[in-house]
């Protein structure tokens, strides 16, 4: 996925994960082990529901997380991860965007999941519509991709009016948007439900889900203008 080569070549070239402005120098390339460790971590958790099996290892808690990253990660995006629904998704889904020149704070942590989920959203346009276009897809169920499409369609849209609305410090376009998303993004699967099948988005679907969750929860509850 592209979100994975993506945030490998981040850990290729930046200190993503600093503790503090004194960070540490940055992780070593791809062919380390700790490197390679984690590209497998987010490759499982960019693919699966929460909570996610690592190495015989569940994460369902930030501390999880810690306990396997071969980094830190700062006490402010701990902080405010933690009062989401889906921490552990919530700091692998913003590291990779987060602004190295502006402070951790909820708008920026929001700014980051509002890519992430952008981000997301495309890879899984870019997978529904391959599946829509293939020959061996039965006609029957082109129609039911065909709504998938127009959903993620949808999410992107609202993506960009989430963003113009921080910019004119819009709290209540940015609540409306980011809160049309939590039922945009049901529309796929519940598409597959009614003609009783089961979605091949599903596991796409989940993750950005969560993410959508995370980013409404900091928008309404943690950013204030």
């Amino acid at each position: 996925m592209e979100l994975n080569h993506f945030i490998l070549a981040l850990i290729s070239l930046s200190c993503l994960f600093s503790v503090s402005a004194n960070a540490p120098p940055p992780l070593s390339n791809a062919s380390s082990p700790a490197s390679s460790e984690l590209y497998d971590m987010i490759e499982v958790m960019s693919e699966s529901p929460s909570p996610f099996a690592f190495d015989g290892t569940t994460l369902e808690s930030i501390d999880d997380l810690l306990n396997i990253l071969p980094g830190g990660v700062d006490p402010a995006l701990q902080q405010i991860c933690g009062n989401t629904d889906h921490p552990v998704e919530c700091i692998i889904a913003t590291m990779p965007f987060l602004d190295e020149n502006a402070p951790i704070e909820p708008l920026s942590v929001l700014k980051a999941g509002i890519k992430a989920m952008d981000n997301q959203t495309k890879d899984a346009l870019a997978e529904v519509t391959k599946l829509s276009m293939d020959p061996t897809t039965p006609k029957t169920i082109v129609p039911i991709l065909q709504t998938c499409i127009d959903v993620y369609n949808s999410i992107l849209n609202s993506d960009q009016k989430s963003l113009e609305a921080i910019s004119n410090h819009n709290l209540v376009q940015l609540s409306t948007e980011l809160g049309s998303n939590v039922e945009n993004v049901l529309g796929c699967d519940n598409a597959f439900k009614q003609a009783k099948l089961e979605s091949p988005m599903k596991a796409m679907d989940a993750m950005l889900a969560n993410i959508i969750s995370n980013t409404l929860t900091i928008g309404v509850d943690m950013v204030h203008f």
